[in-house]
């Protein structure tokens, strides 16, 4: 009796298990096609991140943009060092330009359209206080770019955690 009340009881959990492989198995070809589109957004997303190499063009074409639009630089200064996460890198490049109203609007404008990601942060506008510049704005901001990581950084990332984990481990 207790033999037949066990494979009952099996016989209730295979079907359960059954019946959640033929749901998983139903929806296989959404999950795929799910996962395809995931990866094709996330190559575009890629795409915006440019690679160590690519970063000098990226800061020429941030300065064309302001040049283009009339702008005078007065400031134009990345930073020494960049702020390194698990997959990219943050470069922040201080930035003080002089022109009117609506050369300023244009200039953000084109940075937002830029095929890189480029942010405006700790925007100041003010009047100019030069003679010369009168009726003049002078934006002052930190334009934060990004790049990808290339294999060796990511490869140094990892060991540097794994090296911290392990002297956190053995200071214990």
């Amino acid at each position: 009796m207790d033999e037949l009340a066990a494979t009952e009881n099996e016989e209730v959990q295979l079907k359960a298990k059954f019946m959640d492989k033929k749901k998983l198995a139903v929806n296989l070809e959404a999950y795929e096609k799910r996962l395809s589109d995931i990866e094709r957004s996330f190559g575009t997303l890629l795409k915006q991140l440019p690679k160590k190499s690519e970063m000098e063009a990226l800061l020429t074409d941030i300065n064309q943009a302001g040049l283009g639009r009339g702008l005078q630089f007065e400031l134009f200064k990345p930073s020494a060092t960049e702020t390194i996460t698990e997959y990219y890198a943050e470069l922040p490049v201080t930035i003080k330009v002089t022109g009117d109203y609506h050369s300023l609007g244009n200039f953000t404008s084109d940075l937002s359209k830029l095929p890189r990601i480029v942010l405006l942060n700790d925007v100041a506008i003010s009047s100019s206080t030069i003679k010369e510049k009168e009726g003049l704005l002078v934006m002052d901001a930190v334009a934060k770019t990004y790049r990808y990581l290339d294999e060796e950084e990511i490869a140094a990332q990892a060991k540097a955690k794994n090296d911290k984990e392990k002297q956190m481990k053995g200071g214990k």
